[in-house]
């Protein structure tokens, strides 16, 4: 799996259009879209390009390779123009890797205005989904979430490795524009995130799993 990872788009078409434009550069067939897509929210300027019909326009093509989670920006009207099924509070990506070490990743996606990377432990689902066999008592290895509109990509106090995509069109903290990537991994290499530059997809920081 190679998937392509976008925060808080915040409604700017031109931003939406120039990030896809990585999907195909970097070869990836997953989507994991973390929040904040169409509202430009309260607190927020207008971005440029801000066009909420042009964002929904550019995702359509890609949404049956979209994971996505809801922001705290993303009202049900919002929702009801994405043409595509969006969790309301977390989802959780395996990645089943035959031949790799380990074998299996566990990614839990989600915006970040609920639950708290810094603290987020390895063993959350076991709380947030005791019910459900199949992902009760997998340890989760990567939180990956928005909301701050400032790039991250390192381990918290947990172990658990956090990855921040920054955002599209409102980065915050005197940083660029930006998106990340997440690569399975292999038998000759462990997964890799990486955060990237949205004007010429340089990289500016990577972590393994």
């Amino acid at each position: 799996m190679k998937a392509l990872i976008l925060s808080d788009i915040h409604g700017s078409a031109i931003a939406a259009r120039q990030a896809l434009s990585f999907f195909e550069k970097f070869n990836c067939d997953k989507i994991f879209l973390l929040g904040d897509t169409l509202y430009h929210g309260p607190r927020n300027p207008l971005p440029a390009g801000h066009g909420p019909m042009g964002v929904v326009d550019a995702l359509a093509p890609y949404k049956e390779r979209i994971v996505a989670v809801r922001g705290n920006c993303d009202a049900d009207v919002d929702l009801m123009m994405l043409d595509m099924p969006i969790e309301d509070e977390f989802a959780v990506v395996k990645d089943d890797c035959a031949g790799a070490t380990p074998a299996e990743t566990t990614l839990f996606l989600s915006h970040g205005h609920i639950f708290m990377p810094e603290c987020f432990p390895t063993d959350a689902l076991h709380t947030l989904a005791p019910n459900d066999l199949e992902l009760n008592g997998r340890k989760i290895d990567a939180y990956i979430y928005g909301h701050t509109h400032i790039w991250k990509c390192e381990k918290n106090f947990k172990g658990v490795l956090l990855v921040n995509p920054g955002s599209t069109s409102l980065p915050k903290g005197g940083n660029p524009p930006t998106f990340a990537l997440y690569e399975s991994a292999t038998a000759a290499s462990p997964a890799k995130f990486s955060i990237h530059r949205l004007d010429d997809g340089n990289e500016l920081a990577s972590a393994e799993i």
